[in-house]
């Protein structure tokens, strides 16, 4: 019962190519210093990628992009095939058309449970003016609706 935000975070593999996954668990955690974090499965196969490198990218996606998230949610698909983005300083993946995005130092992970907590040093952001964000909430997406 607890509407949420819908993110992309990418990242290169150690080969370089870009890598990414549909996620929901993200949060701020501080301002000074700007942390955020976000959770993985211990048994996803993207976990070597984000355990062992040195930045990520959380991409905030806008209400137009529920196609994408769908996508980058799914299993056996080329998830970046015809995807726009850019590379950020640090090299990974910003995908073009997100609300906002977080450029982040993979400072720390704590293993609980069946999931990996990831906590990011938020190096640099963006966001794009005007964009309403996508919702997600009892399994169906949802745009912003001013009260």
């Amino acid at each position: 019962m607890f509407a949420t935000g819908v993110t992309i975070v990418t990242a290169r593999t150690a080969d370089g190519e870009p890598i990414g996954l549909t996620a929901n668990s993200f949060n701020s955690v501080s301002i000074d210093p700007p942390l955020v974090l976000w959770s993985l499965s211990r048994q996803a196969g993207s976990m070597p990628a984000f355990a062992h490198g040195s930045h990520y990218a959380i991409n905030i996606l806008a209400a137009d992009q529920r196609a994408l998230a769908e996508r980058f949610a799914s299993k056996d698909v080329a998830r970046f095939d015809g995807v726009a983005f850019r590379p950020g300083a640090s090299g990974v993946p910003l995908l073009d058309g997100a609300a906002a995005a977080f450029e982040c130092f993979n400072r720390s992970r704590y293993e609980e449970g069946d999931h990996v907590i990831f906590v990011g040093e938020v190096e640099s952001c963006t966001r794009r003016p005007g964009a309403s964000p996508l919702i997600f909430h009892g399994g169906r997406y949802f745009s912003e609706l001013p009260l």
